[in-house]
């Protein structure tokens, strides 16, 4: 099974994520802060990481590197969510390790799509 982390302060994104994805082959864990999310990295690497560009404690750029910077079995593919298309921060979180973004408020089919595209690429 995948295991999915959605990094985002506002549990409406988290809880709509968990829906849409949650499932037999997808669990879903939440984190409401960056600092949160580096902790559970370090216990338990998830595959797919999505990171909030715009969190309350830190930098999402931060947690990419933080989390690129864990050594372990698990290299999790990673992608900044943000509200508008942003070249600058969508290039900072390509720089720090991100592979991609996900404009939010998403629907089921963006999202679903957005996460066909990273397990071909996978």
């Amino acid at each position: 099974m995948k295991r999915c982390m959605f990094i985002d302060d506002s549990s409406v994104i988290r809880k709509v994520a968990k829906r849409i994805l949650g499932g037999s082959d997808m669990l879903v864990i939440e984190a409401a802060r960056g600092f949160d999310a580096v902790e559970m990295c370090t216990a338990d690497m998830p595959d797919i990481i999505v990171v909030d560009g715009a969190l309350p404690d830190m930098q999402a750029e931060d947690v990419i590197r933080r989390v690129r910077a864990m050594d372990g079995p698990i290299r999790p593919q990673i992608l900044i969510s943000l509200v508008e298309v942003d070249v600058a921060s969508i290039m900072r979180a390509k720089r720090a390790g991100a592979q991609g973004y996900l404009l939010k408020p998403f629907n089921r089919t963006q999202l679903l799509e957005c996460f066909r595209t990273l397990r071909i690429a996978a």
